[in-house]
């Protein structure tokens, strides 16, 4: 190799180098990735219910009043329901996010004894409604 075909290769080499480094600086200021502090982390909470009010869309669940935003998921005793459903006393059971007012927004919640019963309910009435195996011969 002689001495001009090593420069040129030096150039380019250096050029390439630069361009990369813009490129990647350039990249950096305009995404900046959403971090796990960036998000707000869902916390639990379960307890009966002791206030509700549904002209302010709350709810009291251990002293904590939990607000119902329109991203809110509502069920009771299986069902989907409204705030208008839930009966004080009710067992309530769910998740929840801090808004940046303060708010603690639920994300879902379940009221009541759920479907738990009802499932073995279900599980039971099959078993005694089913007609008895036939013997199978060989």
């Amino acid at each position: 190799m002689n001495k001009r075909q090593i420069r040129i290769m030096l150039i380019t080499l250096g050029v390439a180098v630069i361009a990369g480094l813009a490129a990647s600086l350039r990249a950096d200021d305009t995404a900046t990735p959403a971090t796990p502090d960036d998000q707000p982390a869902n916390s639990k909470f379960h307890g009966p219910v002791t206030a509700v009010d549904t002209n302010a869309m709350t709810f009291t669940v251990n002293d904590q009043t939990f607000t119902v935003t329109g991203d809110s998921r509502m069920r009771r005793n299986g069902k989907v329901a409204t705030l208008a459903d839930v009966v004080l006393g009710d067992p309530a059971h769910g998740s929840y996010t801090k808004g940046p007012d303060g708010k603690l927004d639920v994300t879902k919640v379940r009221f009541g004894k759920g479907n738990k019963k009802k499932k073995n309910e279900d599980a039971d009435t099959t078993a005694t409604n089913a007609p008895p195996a036939a013997p199978q011969s060989q």
